[in-house]
């Protein structure tokens, strides 16, 4: 996966705040695999993967319906960008 920034971590925190709460843990994983699927993707071929672009975590986010990013006084927003942190720190944990 390329390297993530806060605009990734924000988009992506957008992409759940508009999934059902119930289905936010698994998409926030399947974003994560999803961009690393298109980073080797891009990387073996130098082209943008067909349907998940060029390996950023924004890029995968932005596939999916966004809410308006709120301000951090949104408890639910505040709850999906931690999910995307603690997922963050677990891929990153992986790759070392």
């Amino acid at each position: 996966m390329r390297p993530v920034l806060h605009g990734d971590v924000s988009a992506a925190a957008r992409a759940l705040l508009a999934a059902p709460l119930e289905d936010r843990e698994s998409l926030c994983a399947r974003m994560f695999r999803e961009a690393q699927l298109a980073y080797k993707h891009v990387s073996q071929t130098g082209q943008l993967h067909p349907e998940f672009g060029n390996g950023s975590l924004m890029a995968v986010a932005r596939n999916r319906r966004l809410a308006d990013e709120p301000c951090f006084d949104d408890i639910q927003f505040c709850r999906c960008f931690e999910l995307v942190l603690r997922h963050l720190r677990l891929f990153l944990a992986t790759c070392r």
